[in-house]
């Protein structure tokens, strides 16, 4: 993670695959770091081992974290150092991609040990289509119920364009395809304006409260 800055930004990109999902995170980060000075940092599930959540209630029973030992133990810190997220995904099936999803289950464990972890970190949703109209909207409202459940402040891009998020087009060429879609990543950069901003509003609102 780059230090010096203010709010940090970290970006998952919940693909299998090193192609377009992972540029397009990549990119936002970039454009994060670039035009308002946040720290990044960047975890993909490519390549990773993610179990699924067993549902064993380990992590209730003893509130000290997750049973499985697996290379979520490196993303938990990850998560719980960052002050905003954005969570990238290709679209499988109208959804979130498989990988994605557990990681996403597999948070349970932190919030069952702490039931405020995530409180008020931000976060925003960026989606990967193999077509424009590919369901990449269903798979957004998917991560930002997540951040609902999660005590999270969800963003969008606001209207006309990113709404509930970031939605790009990598008309199956990868990295070339997202690269080519100047539509997306304005929305992406929209996305990423709004989620930054609220994290500093955030920050300057704890620090009021931390004064009183």
């Amino acid at each position: 993670m780059s230090t010096g800055a203010d709010i940090s930004v970290l970006g998952v990109a919940g693909s299998p695959r090193l192609k377009a999902t992972h540029y397009a995170v990549n990119e936002a980060l970039e454009y994060a770091a670039a035009k308002h000075g946040v720290a990044v940092d960047y975890f993909s599930l490519h390549g990773k081992d993610i179990g699924f959540c067993r549902h064993c209630d380990h992590c209730v029973r003893k509130r000290q974290g997750c049973i499985i030992d697996d290379d979520m133990g490196d993303l938990y810190p990850k998560l719980l150092a960052a002050d905003a997220w954005i969570l990238a995904t290709p679209v499988y099936q109208g959804q979130v991609s498989g990988q994605l999803k557990a990681a996403m289950d597999r948070c349970r464990a932190l919030v069952a040990a702490d039931a405020h972890a995530f409180r008020d970190k931000v976060g925003a949703g960026l989606c990967v289509g193999g077509d424009r109209n590919g369901g990449q909207e269903p798979a957004l409202l998917s991560l930002l119920g997540f951040f609902v459940i999660n005590e999270m402040v969800p963003v969008g891009g606001g209207s006309f364009g990113a709404n509930l998020g970031a939605a790009l087009w990598s008309q199956d060429r990868g990295a070339a395809g997202v690269k080519a879609d100047a539509e997306g990543l304005a929305a992406s950069h929209r996305v990423v304006d709004r989620l930054v901003r609220m994290a500093r509003l955030l920050r300057r609102a704890r620090s009021v409260e931390n004064a009183e």
